[in-house]
């Protein structure tokens, strides 16, 4: 499971905090029992809010580079075949 960002954890906070504040001041409980399910429920909302928050979007994979087929190994680079094979050939000495 992903770690949550700091955007979820930020709107399930504020959820919790906002929606426990309305439903007691709403409901005037005074009650050991009712302020629990108040903040269960505020609770569950807030856990709620954070889990639909969108994720930022993977950046897409990089794509698979295509080669071109394989060629013999004489074919592949003889430009530079020739510069090794003239550059390696010197006069012998006297």
């Amino acid at each position: 499971m992903p770690r949550p960002t700091t955007a979820q954890i930020t709107y399930g906070s504020v959820t919790v905090i906002l929606s426990t504040l309305a439903m007691l001041l709403l409901s005037q409980t005074a009650s050991g029992v009712g302020i629990a399910v108040i903040a269960m429920a505020a609770l569950g909302l807030g856990l709620l809010v954070a889990m639909t928050v969108p994720l930022p979007k993977q950046p897409a994979a990089p794509a698979a580079r295509t080669t071109p087929a394989a060629a013999p190994a004489g074919d592949r680079v003889p430009a530079q075949r020739s510069v090794l094979a003239d550059s390696v050939r010197e006069p012998a000495g006297p």
